[in-house]
């Protein structure tokens, strides 16, 4: 006997009423039966969405991997004094991290709304402690990330040149800074 979840499993979510959905929350345009005149037909603009298994998997790759995964293993390594214990600590990590994608995924499946965290969070908590999510997300948590992956990538690009001895920090950190600079560049001129 297969026990499929009801509907009014989950209502207990709240969501918006349909006079409060804005213009870019709507999926198909709204038209007006009128076909006599195509002046009173309303038109309107909607964010359509795109993502394919082929992006899902390069997004969940690109944030959950990340560089860290050039930089960890040697720490996990020393501090775990051998191979297996090291991959011990590897899967359990692993394991956290899928429950943790479970729970974002029934997240998403509950709360049908286009802004991921920040949707979330507004559902649950409010509209300020959203607010307040996205802008340390903006003004913390994604420059420092960039800046994680400039200086991995400058670490490894400058240990090229410096291949018996630790390669200077000044040089790791102009390189650094130029990637910044140029992905910068080529984002707004693109």
């Amino acid at each position: 006997m297969k026990m499929s979840p009801k509907a009014e499993d989950y209502i207990s979510v709240p969501q918006k009423e349909a006079e409060t959905i804005s213009i870019l929350e709507l999926k198909e345009p709204v038209k007006n039966n009128d076909a006599e005149d195509p002046s009173k037909a309303n038109d309107t603009i909607e964010l359509k969405p795109k993502m394919t298994l082929l992006n899902g998997i390069t997004v969940i790759v690109g944030s959950i991997i990340g560089s860290g995964i050039f930089v960890s293993p040697g720490g996990v390594l020393k501090n775990t004094g051998s191979v297996n214990m090291a991959l011990v600590v590897w899967i359990t990590s692993g394991i956290f991290s899928m429950i943790g994608a479970y729970c974002y995924a029934e997240l998403g499946c509950m709360i049908k709304k286009t802004g991921a965290d920040y949707a979330y969070i507004m559902v649950t908590l409010g509209k300020f402690l959203a607010f307040i999510r996205l802008w340390v997300e903006c003004m913390i948590v994604r420059p420092c990330t960039v800046a994680i992956v400039a200086l991995t990538f400058s670490i490894y690009a400058v240990k090229y040149f410096f291949p018996e001895c630790e390669p200077p920090d000044e040089s790791v950190r102009i390189l650094a800074a130029v990637c910044i600079c140029i992905l910068a560049f080529v984002n707004c001129w693109a």
